[in-house]
């Protein structure tokens, strides 16, 4: 009997270990665990430019669900130091995705000017799911894009998006203005885009209205 208790003792113990390391991991791969947890969550990550090959190529590539998680703590240190970097000195942007710091999860930092005091929030899984016909012109700038911005004519005025939270809440809501290019930009860098793609098809676009 005695055994059999603990026996019953022991599994309970593997079972507390092994959810509490699966809290402690969960989506991030071993190296990309190591470069989370390599600094303080108040330490700024190195930002990927395109000016490096090797950069370039994590840039253009696609980014990965993310399970949300405020138990999670990988994931708190991660959103934190990706937010520490977006307000970096150095840095100072107005959006920030996981890829520009060489982590492939679907995570972004956006700067709500749609919203008093213009507060900075954290979307985990972030989707479009419609974009308005009506277009605006505004001039774009990007961190993983040195010394360089320029007029795009071809982001919508008007988009829906659906998202998590850290709280493993699933939203949607609708955005517009010059806050919805920033959720373009930044939704862009999960699929591999730079705003120069768009850049690039409009001057293709308007040769051919040209000819």
């Amino acid at each position: 009997m005695k055994n059999k208790i603990y026996t019953l003792l022991l599994l309970i113990i593997l079972a507390s270990c092994s959810s509490s390391k699966s809290l402690t991991n969960q989506s991030f791969s071993k190296e990309q665990t190591q470069l989370i947890s390599s600094a303080d969550s108040l330490v700024p990550m190195r930002v990927f430019k395109i000016t490096n090959k090797k950069d370039s190529l994590l840039l253009r590539s696609k980014s990965a669900y993310v399970k949300p998680s405020p138990n999670n703590v990988v994931l708190k240190t991660f959103v934190n130091r990706l937010y520490a970097t977006v307000r970096d000195s150095i840095s100072m942007g107005v959006g920030i995705a996981a890829p520009q710091v060489g982590i492939l999860k679907n995570i972004i930092w956006v700067q709500r000017f749609d919203k008093e005091n213009h507060p900075f929030e954290v979307y985990l899984n972030p989707r479009i799911t419609k974009y308005s016909t009506e277009k605006q012109s505004v001039k774009e700038g990007c961190l993983s894009i040195p010394n360089r911005s320029d007029m795009l004519n071809s982001r919508s005025f008007l988009i829906e998006i659906e998202y998590d939270t850290m709280n493993a809440e699933h939203k949607n809501e609708t955005i517009s203005d010059f806050t919805a290019v920033i959720f373009q930009h930044e939704i862009d860098h999960l699929s591999g885009i730079l705003y120069l793609d768009h850049l690039e098809k409009e001057i293709r676009d308007a040769k051919k209205n040209k000819l």
